[in-house]
Parts: C-alpha cells; sequence; structure tokens
C-alpha cells in the first residue's frame, strides 16, 4: 500500500487509549494549595481523582513542572482527613471558555505518604467507577 493509499484509508476502531494506570474517579473535592516556592496558600478544587492524581480547577494558571504543595480533604465515614502531598503539573489548559474563570490542569503526586496513599486509595474505593 502507498503512502497516498494510506492517508485516504479509512480506520475504525479506538482512536486514543487510556494511558492510564489507575481508574479514574469523577469527584469534586475541595483543595488547598501552595506553589512549592511560595507560602501563599490558594483554594480549588477537583474534576476527577485516581491513585496516581488528580484533574484540578485553579484560580491561577500554572505551568507544566510546577511543584504544588497539595491538601486533599476526604471523608472517611463520618469524619473528614486531610491527605498531604507534593504534586508536580503535567499538564495545563491554558484556554478559558466564555464565563469560566478557573484554570484546568493534570497533576501527579511526586511525594504522599504510605499513610495518605492508604487514605487515598479507601476513599477511591468506596466511590462508584468512571463510565
Amino acid at each position: 500500500m502507498t503512502s497516498e493509499e494510506k492517508k485516504g484509508k479509512i480506520r475504525y476502531g479506538v482512536a486514543h487509549l487510556e494511558r492510564r494506570r489507575s481508574p479514574r474517579f469523577p469527584i469534586r473535592l475541595a483543595i488547598e494549595y501552595s506553589r512549592a516556592d511560595s507560602p501563599i496558600n490558594q483554594t480549588g478544587q477537583t474534576v476527577d481523582a485516581s491513585e496516581g492524581g488528580l484533574q484540578i480547577l485553579l484560580p491561577e494558571q500554572m505551568e507544566v513542572g510546577q511543584k504544588l504543595n497539595m491538601k486533599l480533604v476526604v471523608s472517611s465515614g463520618s469524619k473528614l482527613n486531610s491527605i498531604e502531598m507534593l504534586a508536580e503539573v503535567v499538564w495545563i489548559n491554558s484556554q478559558l471558555g466564555e464565563g469560566e474563570r478557573l484554570y484546568r490542569a493534570g497533576v501527579r503526586f511526586i511525594n504522599i505518604t504510605r499513610e495518605g496513599m492508604t487514605e487515598l486509595k479507601n476513599f477511591l474505593a468506596s466511590l462508584p467507577e468512571s463510565p
């Protein structure tokens, strides 16, 4: 098959394979964060969560590679638990849609305690998985 035939050939099947190691769960949770090089705390929220990272909405634009000290509050039965971690911004969406005021970013965990990861895993296990 020539390269011209390949270009015009209709392809069927999965267009994009997920590269995630852990399932993600759509969940809105409050987060508190600060840039690793700044003492100023800000608040944001999650869009979804997995054992490897979060999709978040923040009031300020971040850069890929930016390190964030984050605190995530999750419920465990009738009590709230705080999970602290260091995360790295791995992607950003710098385009705000009409009426949007929050920037979307993806972060991966680069430092989280064993207890924090156990708490996160237990919390995520209690959620229904995204279709």
